[in-house]
């Protein structure tokens, strides 16, 4: 059985997490000072990327939740850019909270784990669902468009939100009020978000290798669906960008060494957040057409439900099916 870690070497866990590196104030103060001035100076670039990430999600979320018709599809990624715009907004908060003055420690909780943390483990659940759900639709299309149940979407992200809620709101609450329990279980805990990031993990790329081999052999006689291709894309961003924040996470308890720095991770993650909102604006674009056309289309483009309004001879009553588009 493993060895419990000691009351000291969790605070110090802990504090790496949430970027509070003991470390520091074992340095001489011009040392440390240095080391300080380096870092405000790396957070600038992650500080602005987190800004426009948090205009295009907050697009995103106007025209998904008031301005387009609800799709089983359009859920998912409503509630992945909800996820990606408190991640985003909750780093800008955290660092530049850092860089203006001293950080209350309740704070650092409040937002390094309830909003941070938490938005980064459902942002990746989200991700995987959309995933799993569109290969479904693939290798069981029939069943897709007949039986899936109506309201799976809401449940999904309403389960997919509770329980990485309910995870760290029990890890918070335990270390606030009762420290002892919580050295006691703290590897436990670990433990559990270990296995759940493996599973996430697994998941993935299981679902988005069947959905690449489906394109694979689609494009051969026609174009897939620009929703193949906008899960594609974002899978393809979250592994090299999103992976490391969740894998430095759900390995802190088992080892203090890291393949990157923290802060490195943390910018990659704010470019993967960033990214999703153009990628969904850059395959719903039709670059042949002249003129703008407006967001709204462009997304609903992307999202496999294009509409065209008066004259256009289409049906905008009911949004295209994955099976339809295929």
């Amino acid at each position: 059985m493993a060895e419990s870690p000691t009351a000291e070497q969790l605070e110090s866990v802990l504090d790496t997490t949430v970027e509070m590196s003991t470390n520091w104030s074992l340095d001489p103060p011009t040392e440390a000072a240095r080391k300080s001035v380096s870092l405000h100076w790396a957070e600038i670039p992650s500080l602005v990327i987190a800004l426009v990430g948090l205009v295009g999600n907050s697009i995103v979320l106007w025209l998904l939740g008031f301005r387009t018709r609800r799709s089983p599809f359009s859920v998912y990624i409503l509630n992945l850019a909800a996820a990606d715009a408190l991640f985003l907004g909750s780093h800008f908060g955290l660092r530049m909270w850092r860089i203006v003055g001293d950080l209350n420690f309740v704070i650092l909780y409040v937002l390094g784990f309830c909003l941070l943390v938490l938005s980064y483990w459902v942002g990746l659940s989200l991700l995987a669902a959309i995933s799993t759900e569109c290969c479904l639709s693939v290798l069981f299309p029939l069943w897709y468009r007949c039986h899936r149940p109506k309201h799976t979407s809401a449940a999904v992200c309403a389960f997919l939100w509770a329980l990485p809620g309910l995870y760290w709101g029990v890890f918070v609450a335990l270390y606030f009020l009762n420290k002892n329990t919580f050295y006691d279980l703290y590897f436990d805990l670990n433990l559990v978000l270990f296995c759940w990031f493996s599973l996430l993990t697994c998941v993935l790329c299981v679902s988005s290798l069947t959905l690449v081999l489906r394109v694979q052999c689609s494009s051969q006689r026609r174009r897939p669906p620009r929703l193949y291709l906008l899960v594609l894309l974002t899978v393809l961003v979250f592994l090299p960008c999103g992976l490391p924040l969740g894998i430095i996470d759900a390995v802190s308890s088992f080892s203090r060494s890291h393949f990157m720095p923290y802060w490195l991770s943390r910018l990659l993650a704010c470019v993967n957040s960033s990214a999703n909102p153009f990628i969904y604006f850059f395959l719903g674009s039709q670059w042949c057409k002249r003129g703008r056309e407006p967001l709204r289309v462009v997304l609903q483009r992307a999202l496999g439900e294009e509409q065209v309004g008066l004259g256009g001879g289409r049906d905008t009553s009911h949004p295209k099916t994955l099976d339809e588009l295929s």
